[in-house]
């Protein structure tokens, strides 16, 4: 079985399983559960996003398959890349790939690539993997991450999600979410303003809007398209509007307020 290994254990969360598990029960405390279509969740150190991430998980009903969708970072691997088998190994335990999911969404979309090179060192998905085991520790997930794509490519891979999910009548226990963090090294009061014009094409569910609002403004939120495709997918599978939790930045934890990076929490329901 092919085994993606932590690689950002230790360094974004703690690789000691006990100790990071005490870390999530303080980001992740016990509250009504929203029946989400999705989410959308930074990927940051825990010590400067965890809090926003954990808002975000701890309010959402468990469900057995989780979509990830990020960004490539590293620059490795094809365009759109998809592990397809196999499992993600985090401190706790391993999440298994669901097959049968991931196969059917590459069946549907011609330029998804089966690749693990993409997924190696990048880090926008493992980090969400803890808060999804604790979340359940059962979960599936199939991993996708994304350099640029066109936004005719972005309607059509969401496409595809939201039609593989349902063909395989999964539709009501799958969750999607897109890693992002917002705008990077601005000042703060500046990222923040520039954040609120992304923030809020996302609030009024406006995809295209996303999209065009960040080429537009050259706002450095890295997984734009990993939202923007989100946005697209949980709109075809049903979800009517999205509810924003948090907005933070990195001076919060650090007060080095001339360069920030902004954090955004979201539920698509």
């Amino acid at each position: 079985m092919i085994k993606r290994r932590a690689v950002v254990a230790g360094y974004f969360y703690p690789s000691n399983s006990k100790e990071l598990l005490q870390e999530l029960e303080e980001y992740m405390p016990v509250r009504p559960a929203i029946n989400a279509y999705g989410a959308i969740c930074p990927h940051a150190g825990y010590v400067y996003s965890g809090h926003v991430a954990g808002d975000v998980y701890s309010k959402l009903k468990p469900k057995d398959v989780f979509i990830l969708i990020g960004p490539n970072h590293t620059g490795y691997g094809s365009n759109v890349s998809m592990m397809t088998e196999g499992e993600w190994e985090i401190p706790p335990g391993n999440i298994r790939i669901n097959e049968k999911l991931a196969q059917k969404i590459i069946e549907k979309v011609p330029f998804v690539s089966d690749d693990i090179q993409a997924h190696i060192y990048e880090h926008s998905l493992e980090v969400q993997l803890p808060f999804i085991y604790k979340l359940n520790p059962q979960a599936t997930i199939v991993p996708l991450t994304l350099k640029i794509l066109s936004l005719k490519e972005c309607l059509i891979l969401a496409q595809g999600i939201a039609s593989a999910t349902e063909e395989l009548e999964l539709s009501n226990n799958t969750i999607i979410i897109a890693s992002t963090d917002m705008s990077h090294y601005l000042p703060d009061d500046m990222a923040r303003r520039v954040d609120s014009l992304a923030i809020e094409k996302i609030r009024k569910f406006d995809p295209e809007g996303v999209y065009n609002t960040v080429l537009e403004n050259k706002i450095s939120m890295c997984g734009f398209i990993p939202t923007v495709i989100t946005l697209y997918a949980t709109k075809f599978l049903g979800a009517k509007e999205v509810q924003l939790i948090q907005y933070a930045t990195s001076a919060e934890v650090n007060r080095d307020y001339d360069k920030v990076v902004g954090y955004l929490g979201a539920i698509i329901i």
